[in-house]
Protein backbone atom coordinates (compact mmCIF):
# COMPACT_ATOMS: atom_id res chain seq x y z
CA UNK A 1 0.00 0.00 0.00
CA UNK A 2 1.24 3.56 -0.92
CA UNK A 3 1.38 5.92 2.17
CA UNK A 4 3.22 8.52 0.46
CA UNK A 5 -0.23 10.74 -0.10
CA UNK A 6 -0.30 10.73 3.81
CA UNK A 7 2.19 13.88 3.47
CA UNK A 8 -0.55 16.15 2.57
CA UNK A 9 -1.79 15.65 5.88
CA UNK A 10 1.44 16.59 7.00
CA UNK A 11 1.45 19.63 4.69
CA UNK A 12 -1.86 20.97 6.38
CA UNK A 13 -0.69 20.30 10.33
CA UNK A 14 2.93 22.13 8.97
CA UNK A 15 0.77 25.09 7.42
CA UNK A 16 -1.25 25.94 9.92
CA UNK A 17 0.71 25.35 12.83
CA UNK A 18 3.18 28.53 10.97
CA UNK A 19 -0.42 30.04 10.84
CA UNK A 20 -0.15 30.42 6.77
CA UNK A 21 -3.51 31.04 4.60
CA UNK A 22 -5.57 28.03 4.69
CA UNK A 23 -6.60 28.39 0.69
CA UNK A 24 -2.93 28.18 -0.69
CA UNK A 25 -2.58 25.42 2.57
CA UNK A 26 -5.52 23.24 1.67
CA UNK A 27 -4.85 23.51 -2.44
CA UNK A 28 -1.06 22.81 -1.78
CA UNK A 29 -1.59 19.48 0.26
CA UNK A 30 -4.22 18.11 -2.40
CA UNK A 31 -1.71 18.91 -4.99
CA UNK A 32 0.86 17.14 -2.88
CA UNK A 33 -1.22 14.16 -2.11
CA UNK A 34 -2.26 13.57 -5.69
CA UNK A 35 1.41 13.71 -7.64
CA UNK A 36 2.50 11.22 -4.60
CA UNK A 37 -0.66 8.88 -5.73
CA UNK A 38 0.46 8.83 -9.26
CA UNK A 39 -1.90 11.24 -10.67
CA UNK A 40 -0.36 13.45 -13.99
CA UNK A 41 -1.01 17.28 -13.10
CA UNK A 42 -3.80 18.25 -15.83
CA UNK A 43 -5.87 15.29 -14.06
CA UNK A 44 -5.12 16.38 -10.97
CA UNK A 45 -6.23 19.79 -12.14
CA UNK A 46 -9.07 18.67 -13.57
CA UNK A 47 -10.12 16.81 -10.43
CA UNK A 48 -10.10 20.27 -8.54
CA UNK A 49 -11.96 21.80 -10.94
CA UNK A 50 -14.68 19.32 -10.55
CA UNK A 51 -14.60 19.35 -7.02
CA UNK A 52 -14.71 23.38 -6.62
CA UNK A 53 -17.62 23.17 -9.17
CA UNK A 54 -19.55 20.39 -7.48
CA UNK A 55 -19.33 22.44 -4.12
CA UNK A 56 -20.12 25.53 -5.47
CA UNK A 57 -23.16 25.79 -3.59
CA UNK A 58 -21.02 26.29 -0.27
CA UNK A 59 -20.56 29.37 -1.03
CA UNK A 60 -23.72 31.05 -0.75
CA UNK A 61 -23.28 31.60 2.36
CA UNK A 62 -21.18 34.79 1.13
CA UNK A 63 -24.50 36.41 0.05
CA UNK A 64 -25.47 36.62 3.78
CA UNK A 65 -22.16 38.91 4.91
CA UNK A 66 -23.30 42.08 3.07
CA UNK A 67 -26.68 41.78 5.42
CA UNK A 68 -24.67 41.11 8.06
CA UNK A 69 -22.37 43.92 8.16
CA UNK A 70 -25.33 46.09 7.43
CA UNK A 71 -27.02 45.37 10.33
CA UNK A 72 -23.58 45.56 12.66
CA UNK A 73 -23.22 48.66 11.44
CA UNK A 74 -27.15 49.97 12.47
CA UNK A 75 -25.80 48.79 16.17
CA UNK A 76 -27.09 45.04 15.97
CA UNK A 77 -23.77 43.82 18.83
CA UNK A 78 -24.69 46.71 20.99
CA UNK A 79 -28.08 45.94 20.72
CA UNK A 80 -27.38 42.64 21.63
CA UNK A 81 -25.03 43.55 24.51
CA UNK A 82 -27.68 46.22 26.41
CA UNK A 83 -30.22 43.53 25.50
CA UNK A 84 -28.48 40.79 27.72
CA UNK A 85 -27.89 43.11 30.57
CA UNK A 86 -31.02 43.31 31.31
CA UNK A 87 -31.49 39.28 31.46
CA UNK A 88 -30.82 39.60 34.96
CA UNK A 89 -31.28 35.32 35.16
CA UNK A 90 -29.00 34.56 32.25
CA UNK A 91 -25.65 33.95 33.10
CA UNK A 92 -22.91 32.84 30.60
CA UNK A 93 -23.21 29.36 30.72
CA UNK A 94 -26.90 29.01 30.32
CA UNK A 95 -26.61 31.59 27.44
CA UNK A 96 -23.52 29.66 25.67
CA UNK A 97 -25.26 25.72 26.93
CA UNK A 98 -28.61 26.84 26.00
CA UNK A 99 -27.28 27.63 22.36
CA UNK A 100 -25.05 24.69 22.17
CA UNK A 101 -28.15 22.72 22.77
CA UNK A 102 -30.04 24.75 20.02
CA UNK A 103 -27.02 24.47 17.88
CA UNK A 104 -26.41 20.62 18.15
CA UNK A 105 -30.21 19.91 18.12
CA UNK A 106 -30.44 22.22 14.20
CA UNK A 107 -27.33 20.57 12.94
CA UNK A 108 -29.04 16.97 13.91
CA UNK A 109 -31.76 17.86 11.55
CA UNK A 110 -29.23 19.15 9.09
CA UNK A 111 -30.00 22.80 9.64
CA UNK A 112 -26.33 23.78 9.40
CA UNK A 113 -26.65 26.76 7.75
CA UNK A 114 -29.12 28.50 10.49
CA UNK A 115 -26.41 29.48 12.57
CA UNK A 116 -22.71 29.79 11.91
CA UNK A 117 -19.99 32.26 13.05
CA UNK A 118 -20.65 34.75 10.60
CA UNK A 119 -24.21 34.61 11.06
CA UNK A 120 -24.86 34.29 14.91
CA UNK A 121 -21.26 34.00 16.62
CA UNK A 122 -19.78 37.56 15.93
CA UNK A 123 -22.97 39.69 15.94
CA UNK A 124 -25.28 38.16 18.55
CA UNK A 125 -23.11 35.48 20.53
CA UNK A 126 -19.86 37.03 20.69
CA UNK A 127 -21.59 40.50 22.12
CA UNK A 128 -24.07 38.62 24.47
CA UNK A 129 -21.48 35.99 26.12
CA UNK A 130 -19.12 39.54 26.86
CA UNK A 131 -22.29 41.17 28.48
CA UNK A 132 -22.88 38.11 30.44
CA UNK A 133 -19.60 37.94 31.41
CA UNK A 134 -19.44 41.63 32.62
CA UNK A 135 -22.03 40.93 35.36
CA UNK A 136 -19.36 38.25 36.85
CA UNK A 137 -16.17 40.52 35.81
CA UNK A 138 -17.16 44.25 35.03
CA UNK A 139 -13.24 45.36 34.57
CA UNK A 140 -12.81 42.44 31.50
CA UNK A 141 -9.46 43.25 30.03
CA UNK A 142 -8.73 42.97 26.83
CA UNK A 143 -7.43 39.24 26.64
CA UNK A 144 -10.56 38.17 29.13
CA UNK A 145 -13.09 39.57 26.15
CA UNK A 146 -10.81 37.68 23.10
CA UNK A 147 -10.88 34.42 25.40
CA UNK A 148 -15.19 34.98 25.49
CA UNK A 149 -15.18 35.14 22.04
CA UNK A 150 -13.30 32.16 21.55
CA UNK A 151 -15.48 30.14 23.85
CA UNK A 152 -18.50 31.29 22.25
CA UNK A 153 -16.76 30.39 18.73
CA UNK A 154 -15.34 26.79 19.68
CA UNK A 155 -19.13 26.82 21.42
CA UNK A 156 -20.88 27.44 18.05
CA UNK A 157 -18.12 24.91 16.31
CA UNK A 158 -18.76 22.10 18.63
CA UNK A 159 -22.01 22.15 18.08
CA UNK A 160 -22.40 22.22 14.42
CA UNK A 161 -19.57 19.70 14.03
CA UNK A 162 -21.07 16.53 16.37
CA UNK A 163 -24.59 17.62 15.47
CA UNK A 164 -24.18 17.36 11.88
CA UNK A 165 -23.07 13.74 11.06
CA UNK A 166 -26.24 12.93 13.55
CA UNK A 167 -28.04 13.62 9.81
CA UNK A 168 -28.42 10.67 7.54
CA UNK A 169 -28.41 12.96 4.58
CA UNK A 170 -25.19 14.65 5.12
CA UNK A 171 -22.16 14.61 2.48
CA UNK A 172 -20.24 13.35 5.58
CA UNK A 173 -22.22 10.43 6.52
CA UNK A 174 -22.24 9.33 2.90
CA UNK A 175 -18.31 9.33 2.72
CA UNK A 176 -17.91 7.63 5.44
CA UNK A 177 -20.48 4.93 3.64
CA UNK A 178 -18.53 4.73 0.54
CA UNK A 179 -15.48 4.51 2.37
CA UNK A 180 -16.03 1.55 4.30
CA UNK A 181 -17.64 0.25 1.25
CA UNK A 182 -14.46 0.21 -0.60
CA UNK A 183 -12.87 -1.85 2.38
CA UNK A 184 -15.68 -4.20 1.91
CA UNK A 185 -17.99 -3.18 5.11
CA UNK A 186 -21.28 -2.70 4.38
CA UNK A 187 -22.80 0.15 6.68
CA UNK A 188 -25.89 2.34 6.34
CA UNK A 189 -26.21 6.33 6.48
CA UNK A 190 -28.74 5.07 9.43
CA UNK A 191 -26.53 2.79 11.34
CA UNK A 192 -23.62 5.52 11.54
CA UNK A 193 -25.79 8.43 12.43
CA UNK A 194 -26.88 6.22 15.49
CA UNK A 195 -23.06 5.70 16.02
CA UNK A 196 -22.52 8.92 16.25
CA UNK A 197 -25.44 10.04 18.56
CA UNK A 198 -23.69 9.18 21.52
CA UNK A 199 -20.31 11.04 20.07
CA UNK A 200 -22.69 14.41 20.40
CA UNK A 201 -24.20 13.68 23.62
CA UNK A 202 -20.62 13.14 24.99
CA UNK A 203 -19.27 16.30 23.17
CA UNK A 204 -22.23 18.54 24.30
CA UNK A 205 -21.55 17.47 27.78
CA UNK A 206 -18.11 17.67 27.95
CA UNK A 207 -18.46 21.21 26.32
CA UNK A 208 -21.11 22.09 28.82
CA UNK A 209 -18.75 21.67 31.47
CA UNK A 210 -15.77 23.91 29.83
CA UNK A 211 -17.95 26.58 29.61
CA UNK A 212 -19.13 26.37 33.26
CA UNK A 213 -15.44 25.93 34.46
CA UNK A 214 -14.35 29.29 32.62
CA UNK A 215 -17.21 31.08 34.13
CA UNK A 216 -16.01 30.50 37.14
CA UNK A 217 -12.78 31.46 36.26
CA UNK A 218 -13.99 34.66 35.12
CA UNK A 219 -15.51 34.71 39.03
CA UNK A 220 -12.37 34.13 40.35
CA UNK A 221 -10.39 36.65 38.47
CA UNK A 222 -13.41 39.42 39.80
CA UNK A 223 -12.95 38.38 43.61
CA UNK A 224 -9.13 38.55 43.44
CA UNK A 225 -9.36 42.05 41.44
CA UNK A 226 -11.37 43.06 43.84
CA UNK A 227 -9.45 41.95 46.23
Amino acid sequence: MNYWPLLGVAVIVIGFALRFNAVPVVVCAALVSGLLAGLHLPDLLALLGRSFVSSRMLLLFVLTLPAIGLLEHAGLREHAQQWMGRLRGLTFARLLIGYLLVREGLAMLGLTGIAGAAQTVRPLLAPMGEAAAEKLHPGLSDADRDEVRAVAAATDNIGRFFGEDVFIALGAVLLIQSFYAQHGIDLTPLSIALWALPTAIVAFVIQSVRVYLFQRRLARRAQEAGA
